[in-house]
């Protein structure tokens, strides 16, 4: 039996060369490669401005910040998405609203977005899913500040009707970019879309820093802002142990940059090698009974992709298949569970099951498959031999149970 892993991060020597350079160096933190990976990423994005700290997450807290969100305000976002993406919008003390998905993508659905900013913004109280969580909220009229889309799995959201919405309303507009570097959406790149955008670099991401994020913006005050809030708030004209804000450890390591430089002078490579692995599943799979291989939207010029998700059919047993693919040395994961049945969200706003019936039907039935950059055409003959054959066996054992239930009817 062969053993397959989730996810590799690619690394070459190039990477270890230069993190040692760094040891070598008596810059840790706050350093030049710090700034050279900003200057970097900010040539990629095509953004003005990019500022390194030390996680995505910690990237949407910021946003948030500059967005102008805090206490009792409503921020629009996806319940189908990690949940750091809701998160940041609690560490404002602020309460997201979430809206449904489209049934293709598993993004935001412009028309729903529409919907609601219309009954928050007229103060309208409506059955929608996301009306439990404002019971505590006394008036909703003024409220709404942000909307932040998620462009889930490396696929971009349908920007142009949330920039519309963001700019008739006068709300921040923020993109969850974090599993989406490099993607276009009708030809521009995802990180200036927005007022700002969040990016991370985990070890499973299209690159990595090991931990790290960064935040990517048009506006050099919010710049400046986030080069505060990440240094504990210290801002450029203060002096040492001096500090104008509240402000956050969310500082991005010299490590950590001088990897994020190297990565980067390689993303390129790093995007085609993964769109090779996504084509050669899909080209096993796209026949394959029993599931739907991923879907790419109208919209979206290129896919950058992050994670490899089928769509079981609801037929089938997703815990089964997990289960029998493990026992042949291939680790699956489901993606995702909706946010707004994580515990805290149901125990906190008395979220429940019927709320978002696409992102839940989404919830049941995606399955994410080992993808890396670092696997081979035959890991990944493997890996669709194994599902195929594991898929095959329930459905034909589901068959053979539906007709012995007929005949006992009979």
């Amino acid at each position: 039996m062969r053993h397959i892993r989730m996810s590799s991060p690619d690394l070459s020597g190039d990477e270890l060369a230069v993190v040692a350079d760094v040891l070598k160096s008596a810059d840790l933190s706050l350093g030049p490669r710090i700034v050279e990976f900003e200057r970097r990423f900010a040539t990629f994005i095509g953004a003005p401005h990019a500022a390194g700290v030390s996680s995505g997450t910690a990237a949407l807290h910021l946003a948030m910040i500059a967005g102008g969100v805090g206490d009792g305000d409503l921020v629009i976002t996806t319940p189908f998405s990690f949940v750091a993406s809701a998160n940041c919008v609690l560490y404002q003390r602020a309460t997201p609203v979430f809206v449904d998905v489209a049934p293709v993508t598993g993004n935001i659905d412009p028309t729903l977005v529409d919907e609601a900013v219309a009954d928050l913004t007229s103060g309208r109280r409506c059955s929608r899913g996301w009306e439990r969580s404002l019971r505590s909220v006394s008036s909703v009229r003024e409220r709404l500040k942000a909307l932040l889309p998620v462009h889930a799995f490396g696929q971009p959201a349908d920007m142009d009707p949330l920039i519309d919405l963001a700019r008739t309303h006068q709300l921040s507009l923020v993109e969850d970019a974090c599993e989406a570097i490099g993607a276009l959406y009708k030809g521009r790149r995802v990180g200036t879309l927005g007022d700002a955008a969040a990016f991370a670099f985990y070890p499973n991401k299209q690159m990595t820093t090991g931990e790290g994020g960064m935040l990517t913006t048009r506006h050099e005050g919010w710049d400046k802002l986030f080069r505060s809030l990440r240094n504990q708030g210290r801002d450029v004209f203060d002096a040492w142990l001096t500090h104008s804000r509240l402000g956050y450890n969310y500082r991005l390591n010299e490590l950590s940059a001088a990897l994020g430089i190297a990565q980067l002078s390689r993303i390129d490579e790093l995007l085609a090698k993964r769109a090779r692995v996504a084509s050669w599943y899909t080209e096993r799979l796209i026949t394959q009974e029993g599931l739907q291989t991923p879907v790419l939207a109208p919209t979206t010029t290129r896919m950058s992709w992050f994670v490899y998700v089928v769509r079981l059919d609801v037929e089938l047993d997703r815990r089964t298949v997990m289960a029998s693919l493990a026992e042949r040395g291939i680790p699956t994961r489901p993606y995702f569970e909706p946010i707004h049945l994580q515990p805290f969200y149901v125990e906190q706003f008395g979220y429940r099951r019927g709320d978002f019936p696409v992102a839940e039907l989404l919830g049941d039935t995606c399955l994410a498959l080992p993808f890396s950059a670092t696997m081979t055409e035959d890991d990944v003959s493997y890996v669709c031999d194994q599902v195929a054959e594991v898929i095959d066996r329930q459905l034909a054992h589901d068959r053979v149970a539906f007709q012995s239930r007929r005949l006992h009817v009979s």
